[in-house]
């Protein structure tokens, strides 16, 4: 089975009002130790972390925190991470009044803070509005794969998929002070980057680099990290990383989403090994189908990944589960998956479970409601902040 880990971006939120808190650079100290050649005018890097099986790091805006698993073999080890990453940066958070709450859109508008390194503030000067606007918490899925080469046959294979996973996670149907009418309204959001979105079928690592290069030759991006196709080649790490869903409101969903991304990833493999040629669906009906997503989650119709029309939401997630059920079966994943997708069917999206008590008290109770719902089954087993940095002390 594939190693898989995965990173989440929490929102740092004010329990009573709701409200962003830019408090990354308060927490981050208390979570991480800054390398020795950070210099003053950049964020610490997640070195070391307070946990030996957590990561911590910046993002662009100081209202967000981002946390990275290290790779996992199975499901239970994942979901352990994922809760002990969220137990601690919520106590980190309540160091200095703050929470930490798994949601991809502020409910509550206010300013936001751009984390002050030398290429975020580049950032800002370049891509101005987008940049103010963009305080948006994603969830990305890193899953190893042999090679470059079945790296990019990978993203060949599962870019027709990748619309289900959207609808599945979709968790952000509020945005600065107002109901979108979308479900994840994160995707809008960050679909405004120029290097974001559906990609081509490359059909070589050869073909991949090249598109790669041109981009960032453009000039229009800054650097290769600015290419934030909806799938890609993992700069630092041997993976391929699924970057479409929101951060998932309950830890048991993103692990139960990691999982069906590993499955995707082992189906493309052997459909590569096989012979199997990529689904020649044009990139713009793979912008319909996201659109698509991103506006009704699970709740009407989305674009079948086989046909492209429109189909019920329901029957689609079933075909995708069907699809992937070989991979799950021979993985011992089929049943928990099943289960997973009935009780979100069920249950509801992060997003649906965020409109519920809206009307009991309006976005401050979205907010405190989203907060008790992130750190669900979080806290236990996991070591203080407090103790964790005495035993780092300790070991000099």
């Amino acid at each position: 089975m594939r190693t898989f880990g995965v990173e989440e971006e929490l929102l740092i939120v004010d329990p009573e009002s709701g409200l962003p808190l830019p408090l990354a650079d308060a927490m981050l100290p208390s979570l991480v130790a800054p390398k020795p050649d950070a210099g003053p005018d950049g964020p610490a890097a997640p070195w070391p972390p307070v946990h030996e099986d957590a990561g911590f790091s910046f993002e662009l805006k100081l209202e967000q925190i981002e946390t990275q698993t290290r790779p996992c073999l199975d499901h239970a080890e994942l979901l352990r991470q994922v809760n002990q990453s969220r137990a601690l940066a919520d106590r980190a958070a309540r160091l200095h009044g703050g929470r930490v709450a798994a949601l991809a859109t502020s409910p509550r508008g206010s300013a936001t803070h751009t984390t002050p390194s030398p290429r975020y503030v580049t950032m800002q000067e370049r891509f101005g509005r987008t940049v103010r606007n963009q305080l948006t918490c994603g969830f990305h899925v890193h899953t190893f794969v042999e090679s470059p080469e079945e790296g990019v046959a990978v993203l060949d294979r599962i870019r027709d998929k990748l619309a289900v996973l959207i609808a599945l996670s979709a968790n952000s149907p509020y945005w600065n002070g107002a109901e979108t009418g979308f479900e994840s309204y994160r995707t809008q959001a960050w679909n405004r980057w120029p290097g974001s979105g559906p990609t081509m079928i490359f059909g070589s690592l050869p073909v991949y680099r090249r598109v790669v290069t041109r981009l960032v030759e453009s000039g229009v991006l800054l650097d290769e990290g600015m290419i934030y196709f909806d799938a890609r080649l993992c700069r630092h790490h041997p993976t391929v990383e699924v970057r479409v869903a929101d951060i998932c409101l309950r830890s048991e969903d993103a692990a139960l989403i990691a999982v069906m991304v590993r499955a995707l990833v082992e189906t493309a493999c052997r459909e590569w090994n096989d012979g199997v040629d990529p689904a020649p669906v044009p990139t713009a009906l793979l912008r319909m189908a996201a659109w698509q997503a991103s506006n009704c989650g699970l709740r009407g119709q989305l674009l079948d990944f086989g046909t492209f029309t429109p189909a019920p939401a329901r029957e689609v997630v079933q075909a995708f589960v069907d699809y992937l059920a070989p991979v799950l079966a021979d993985q011992g994943e089929l049943g928990l998956v099943q289960l997973g997708i009935a009780r979100i069917l069920a249950e509801g999206t992060g997003s649906q479970l965020q409109r519920r008590p809206y009307a009991q008290g309006g976005l401050a109770a979205v907010v405190a409601r989203a907060i008790t719902l992130t750190l669900q089954g979080a806290e236990s087993g996991v070591p203080s902040v407090e103790t964790s940095l005495l035993g780092r002390v300790r070991r000099g």
